[in-house]
């Protein structure tokens, strides 16, 4: 399997990907995101993409209706609009299993913009897409430095204590910064609109800032709080 570092510029990633339109959640450069998929229009989806260039989108639905409105998780058919910025990855773990699932590990490539739609007969989306915007993702040394990574250490630990998660701890301060960031973001248990964010954020340490932020609210929140949207 080609290595996720061969993706250096643009032109080394696909112009029109599949995309799988997927509520509260979010992949980001160099992280993980395993996908569980039945639906047969996704089975079908992998399936051509395994045939091919390994490369898929994920990106949100944009919202439908006002805040009370019910939200599918992945929207059936082509009707319902998508987010304008999503990210690509490239398929690094493949099994089938006997009950017909698919199950996958998607590692994170970069961010792109929608273009526009590509019509097609295949029961999924298709998207042109641009990744011009982003051509820091690409880079292998991000600027980790820049995170304030003693505070977001200390704020994950009181989050985490809160809601009596346990953590492997000593993996998390082994951990790059890119890493953690990432991984916390797509792992995070906030809602689409907050994902969105963490998602477009501009750099890492502005994504860092988003996180710590979010979780701060959700403390000073309390159980009586309305602090984030929550899945």
């Amino acid at each position: 399997m080609a290595p996720i570092n061969r993706y250096r510029r643009p032109a080394d990633l696909p112009s029109r990907i599949p995309v799988f339109p997927l509520r509260g959640a979010i992949l980001l450069p160099r992280a993980t995101l395993p996908l569980n998929l039945f639906e047969p229009r996704y089975v079908t989806m992998i399936d051509d993409c395994i045939g091919s260039s390994r490369i898929l989108g994920i990106i949100q639905p944009a919202r439908v209706g006002g805040p009370e409105a019910e939200q599918d998780e992945s929207p059936t058919g082509k009707h319902v609009g998508l987010r304008r910025v999503g990210c690509a990855g490239r398929v690094t773990a493949y099994q089938e299993v006997p009950d017909g699932r698919v199950v996958i590990t998607l590692t994170g490539l970069s961010r792109f913009t929608v273009i526009g739609e590509t019509p097609s007969a295949k029961p999924y989306r298709i998207c042109d897409v641009s990744y011009e915007p982003f051509l820091t993702d690409l880079a292998q040394d991000a600027d980790q430095s820049s995170v304030n990574r003693d505070q977001l250490m200390a704020v994950l630990k009181r989050y985490l204590e809160a809601n009596n998660f346990k953590a492997d701890w000593r993996s998390i301060e082994q951990a790059p910064s890119e890493h953690l960031v990432n991984s916390l973001s797509i792992m995070s248990p906030y809602g689409p609109e907050e994902k969105q964010a963490l998602l477009e954020a501009a750099d890492l340490k502005t994504r860092a800032d988003v996180l710590i932020a979010l979780a701060e609210m959700e403390l000073a929140a309390g159980d009586g709080g309305a602090g984030t949207t929550m899945q």
